[in-house]
C-alpha cells in the first residue's frame, strides 16, 4: 500500500533530523541568482543546494589564506574631481551668505560673547 502524504512528510523529517539537515536561506539580487545560474551550467549541476553546498566545501578546503581573499566583499572607491570639488565649495559658500548665522564663529569670539552677556 503507498504512503499517504502524512507519512512521507513525517518520514522526510525524521530523516532529515537523522541526518542533522538544516534548512539555510538566502535572499539574491538578480545579479547574485544570474552568477550562481551560469556556475551551475558550467559544472553541469542542476539544483542550487547542492552548487552552493559544493562551493561552500571546496572554499573551506582552500583554508584561510585561499578563502579570505575571496570573501573580501569589493570596496568601491569614490573619487571626487576637482570640477565637483569647486563647485561644491562654491554652492556651500553661497548658501552660508544667503542664511547667515550658519558660519564658524573662532572660540575667540564666542569667549567675549559669553564674557558680554553675563558682564551686564
Amino acid at each position: 500500500m503507498a504512503m499517504t502524504q502524512t507519512q512521507r512528510d513525517e518520514r522526510r523529517r525524521e530523516k532529515a533530523a537523522k541526518m542533522q539537515e538544516e534548512d539555510l536561506r538566502l535572499k539574491v539580487r538578480p545579479g547574485t541568482k544570474q552568477a550562481l545560474l551560469e556556475l551551475m551550467e558550467w559544472a553541469g549541476i542542476e539544483e542550487q543546494g547542492e552548487a552552493m553546498t559544493l562551493m561552500i566545501h571546496h572554499l573551506h578546503g582552500l583554508g584561510p589564506g585561499g578563502a579570505l581573499p575571496l570573501l573580501t566583499p569589493p570596496r568601491h572607491k569614490y573619487e571626487v574631481s576637482q570640477s565637483v570639488a569647486l563647485e561644491f565649495s562654491r554652492k556651500s559658500m553661497l548658501m552660508i551668505q544667503q542664511d547667515p548665522g550658519d558660519e564658524l564663529i573662532e572660540p575667540t569670539q564666542t569667549k567675549n560673547s559669553f564674557l558680554q552677556i553675563f558682564a551686564t
